[in-house]
């Protein structure tokens, strides 16, 4: 309670006091049946929809909060990954440059997302939703002097309806009550000119903040797949040196062996005349036969010409016809246990050299 004598005076406070205990006894009578109540159901719509606007404004403030927070979070989250990727990315590889300066675009565009939506689709919602509390205020304000209205009202029929009647009492009453009705008037007038002009601005609002939503989001997907495959081009590049490399390598292995083949030639060809057979088995192998290899997974055949392999076949590897038949990656060949049942290659066909291993 104000203490009086700072801006509140005795009078002012005992005023406040008795207008609301008048308002209760009022409102008590009301409910009672025993006064009745000024009602007007156009209004009390306008006030439901006003009600339902603002919940559902609201919840539309904390949820684009809430994904604002997620776009933080995943921001977040995409730095510490290009980190990461910096960090192991080893400074003679392909694209480094390019990698640190993928990071920078990536955590540019993060920002610049976070912010346009903050700005353009958050702060419409904001700024719409920050009059409806003292629109509220004055609603209740309304209801208030609607129930002073009501008792003002009744107080001067009572006392018109006195067998006693106080010219006085009831003058002082008509002028309470003209006054009365004067400031419930002026309020409701106001208000039932803005709910609806504020019921019908809720479109216009939805439609602005998930407009501007909607355009960043294209944008940011649109530049953010850019990036991405940018990314994605660094990697294969890298993938592809690292093959390069490694082939060079076996080439370079392969010739020094075919040096050391050459200078013992003579000897191998002594001990061992069949030697092109040495992979063999003790029997007859295939013509065109190379080497074995063992299946280390499963493969199903999707065309007529391919060799459906199961883990642990063992597959004899033939040479092809025409070398330039031959796909990267592909191997001709025919499974051991047909040869050596049929000794014949009419079951012979291609399969992928990554699921096998030599034997």
């Amino acid at each position: 309670m104000a203490e009086i004598g700072k801006g509140v005076t005795a009078g002012k406070l005992a005023s406040n006091v008795q207008k609301r205990l008048s308002r209760a006894q009022e409102k008590v009578l009301q409910k009672l049946g025993k006064a009745d109540e000024t009602r007007d159901a156009a209004f009390e719509e306008m006030v439901a929809n006003f009600n339902k606007q603002m919940t559902e404004g609201t919840k539309l403030q904390k949820d684009l909060k809430a994904y604002m927070v997620a776009v933080k979070t995943m921001h977040e989250a995409s730095r510490r990954l290009q980190d990461c990727l910096a960090d192991m990315y080893e400074p003679d590889w392909y694209g480094k440059e390019e990698t640190d300066a993928l990071a920078e675009d990536l955590d540019t565009l993060w920002l610049e997302y976070h912010q346009n939506i903050t700005d353009q689709s958050l702060l419409c919602v904001d700024t719409y939703l920050a009059q409806f509390p003292e629109i509220k205020a004055r609603i209740a304000k309304r209801d208030r002097k609607m129930v002073d209205f009501d008792s003002a009202r009744h107080h001067f029929t009572s006392l018109q309806k006195s067998k006693k009647k106080d010219e006085a009492k009831i003058a002082k009453a008509e002028e309470e009550l003209g006054r009365a009705q004067k400031i419930f008037e002026e309020l409701n007038v106001e208000l039932q000119d803005e709910l609806p002009t504020l019921w019908d601005s809720r479109v216009g609002v939805y439609v602005n903040a998930f407009q501007k939503l909607a355009n960043h989001q294209e944008k940011f997907h649109r530049e953010m797949g850019n990036l991405t495959q940018n990314l994605h081009d660094i990697m294969t590049k890298l993938e592809e040196q690292r093959e390069l490399k490694r082939d060079d390598a076996a080439i370079s292995k392969k010739g020094e062996g075919k040096k050391s083949e050459g200078a013992n030639h003579s000897e191998s060809a002594a001990v061992a005349p069949k030697s092109t057979v040495a992979n063999g088995s003790d029997g007859e192998l295939p013509p065109g036969f190379l080497y074995k290899v063992k299946a280390v997974h499963e493969y199903t055949a999707t065309d007529g010409d391919e060799l459906e392999l199961n883990v642990g076949d063992i597959v004899l590897v033939l040479a092809f016809d025409n070398p330039d038949e031959q796909d990267d990656g592909w191997l001709l060949g025919l499974k051991e246990s047909h040869w050596l049942q049929k000794k014949n290659i009419s079951a012979k066909g291609v399969f992928p050299e990554n699921f096998t291993q030599k034997v």
